[in-house]
């Protein structure tokens, strides 16, 4: 299987800061070409980019999830927002950020994560990079906010097929996780997202298809469980979600 790319992970995470180096190297032994190292935010996009430039294979997006605003001032956002800038020739996308309902109950708060979202939907319509979204059980929502953008990753898909295929007739890519070797609901959707617009990734350390934390080495398992799902051969998936990647992210 060769070329296969993991379109998401957080190797910054404490999770792995024993053995940060083993996994990166098993990653590479398990023929994972390249990962794309999400940032959630201020600290962890420095991270990102220390991480991308220590690794040629390894590539930053930059970005403010909607669970880590907390008490993040209009100070430290706007911080942030320059530190997407100044390093906007470094990066190969912007997010991950967006909408999360699951976590987020109440009606301010979640009126507060869509004013954050779309200053950085702005953000990166104005730098002409790919925007990163997460998205949990807020995915239509998140699709009306961005249907003007050009290029366009949901991330840790998890919503309806009726969504996916709006985003998908969009031009937009469906990036599926892990989690779905455990999940009924998560093969639904990669025996349905067309071949052209479906990406892989581990999010890990989180969503793991096997016991403990993931890593990247684990996105092999959706690999070849998406293609026992499609009928296909599995170098073909690894094939074709990684130029997928290449494509919306502009990589080699």
């Amino acid at each position: 299987m060769p070329g296969v790319i993991d379109s998401h992970c957080h190797l910054d995470f404490k999770q792995f800061n024993k053995d940060r180096d083993a996994v990166i190297q098993r990653a590479r032994d398990c023929d994972v070409a390249k990962m794309i190292n999400s940032g959630v935010d201020f600290s962890t996009n420095q991270k990102s980019l220390e991480l991308a430039k220590r690794h040629d294979f390894i590539f930053a997006t930059l970005g403010l999830s909607p669970n880590t605003l907390g008490a993040l001032g209009e100070g430290d956002l706007n911080r942030l927002l320059e530190q997407i800038k100044e390093n906007a020739g470094s990066v190969v996308g912007i997010g991950e950020a967006g909408l999360d309902y699951y976590h987020c109950k109440e009606a301010a708060q979640r009126d507060r994560q869509a004013q954050v979202f779309r200053r950085i939907i702005d953000l990166a319509e104005s730098l002409g990079l790919p925007l990163v979204i997460h998205s949990r059980d807020a995915e239509s929502r998140a699709l009306e906010m961005v249907r003007h953008l050009d290029k366009v990753v949901f991330h840790c898909y998890s919503g309806s097929l009726a969504t996916m295929k709006e985003a998908v007739d969009r031009g937009f890519y469906i990036s599926l996780a892990t989690n779905l070797c455990r999940s009924a609901q998560h093969q639904i959707l990669a025996r349905n997202v067309p071949l052209d617009h479906l990406l892989v990734e581990t999010d890990s350390p989180f969503l793991s298809p096997r016991s403990g934390r993931n890593e990247p080495a684990f996105v092999q398992d959706s690999v070849r469980l998406i293609a026992k799902i499609r009928g296909m051969e599995t170098p073909e998936i690894a094939r074709l979600t990684a130029e997928n990647t290449r494509r919306v992210y502009g990589i080699r």
